[in-house]
């Protein structure tokens, strides 16, 4: 096993570090420990060990969209539309499965 024996610091928002350090305690793994193995995990990934994108959006309730808000989103679409801000229809749905893990 290698020895320990470089410092990392880092300043992070307290109320991260005390929710992550609660839950790494009901684990019963120390902080450094965790810090350890996110290294460890960023050589072997040769990245970050997580996916880091934006969120997609979440799709829109239409149901419960009042008249004029339902107005406002067909005019989104049809500008899009216009704009050629368009996809193929099997596209549109590989994309809604990927997004929504359907």
């Amino acid at each position: 096993m290698a020895v320990k024996s470089a410092n990392l610091y880092a300043r992070i928002e307290p109320d991260v570090k005390e929710q992550a350090e609660s839950i790494l305690s009901a684990l019963g793994i120390p902080a450094s420990n965790a810090i350890n193995m996110f290294y460890k995990q960023i050589i072997l990934q040769r990245g970050l060990p997580f996916e880091v994108k934006i969120p997609s959006p979440k799709p829109v309730n239409m149901s419960a969209l009042t008249v004029e808000q339902m107005n406002t989103e067909l005019e989104k679409g049809y500008a899009d539309m216009k704009a050629g801000r368009t996809k193929p229809v099997n596209k549109a749905f590989a994309d809604i499965r990927k997004d929504y893990n359907l």
